[in-house]
């Protein structure tokens, strides 16, 4: 039985709600710890370095939530795209990234072969790799040139997909009849939206 998708979605907007409120209370804490310091005397330099610690997580924040939250474009491509079962998940491999963890995975029907790499994204925010991913299957909502949505029935856990190698499929996505197209634009995913910032460290 398919997932309830209304549910998928509340449950991921939940985990990305307690993600911002989590690093949020953070902040507000490194912040106080220098006024905190100094109404009990504590004169040492160290608690200083609470400010720009404070200001480093709402800045790396900032950027999971411009690059690396992918919940709005989850919910349209649900809305454009039917689920389909895949009863097999193949997790390749795994990176750590500004965006959040990306996975290299591969959705297939057992017995079928030729899958496309995807990467995939939490589009909560969470950097796990889904609890039963690789046991259950998962259901996908999407066009494997373009990208779509990956949801774990076991956990309702729903990451952001695309091309591992999206110059791969640029004749498949130019070729693609207008009809394809056109439910490619109206789900969000006709162009690449998964990018690693661009952070200058150091001078």
């Amino acid at each position: 039985m398919a997932p309830d998708v209304a549910q998928v979605i509340k449950h991921n907007r939940t985990l990305l709600y307690r993600h911002i409120a989590t690093r949020l209370a953070l902040s507000v804490a490194l912040f106080a710890v220098p006024f905190v310091a100094h109404l009990v005397g504590y004169d040492a330099a160290l608690p200083a370095f609470g400010v720009p610690a404070a200001l480093f997580v709402l800045i790396f924040l900032a950027l999971r939530l411009r690059h690396g939250s992918r919940l709005r474009v989850c919910e349209k491509v649900l809305r454009t795209y039917p689920l389909e079962y895949r009863t097999r998940v193949s997790k390749k491999a795994s990176e750590w990234k500004y965006i959040g963890n990306v996975h290299t995975v591969r959705l297939s029907v057992r017995g079928q072969h030729g899958a496309p790499s995807l990467r995939a994204l939490n589009a909560s925010t969470v950097r796990r790799w889904p609890k039963g991913a690789e046991e259950g299957g998962a259901w996908f909502a999407g066009d494997p040139a373009f990208g779509g949505v990956m949801i774990v029935p076991v956990s309702n856990d729903m990451l952001f997909v695309q091309p591992a190698d999206w110059e791969k499929y640029e004749q498949e996505r130019s070729q693609a009849d207008p009809q394809r197209r056109v439910l490619a634009e109206q789900a969000g995913i006709s162009r690449l939206l998964e990018k690693e910032p661009h952070i200058l460290v150091g001078g």
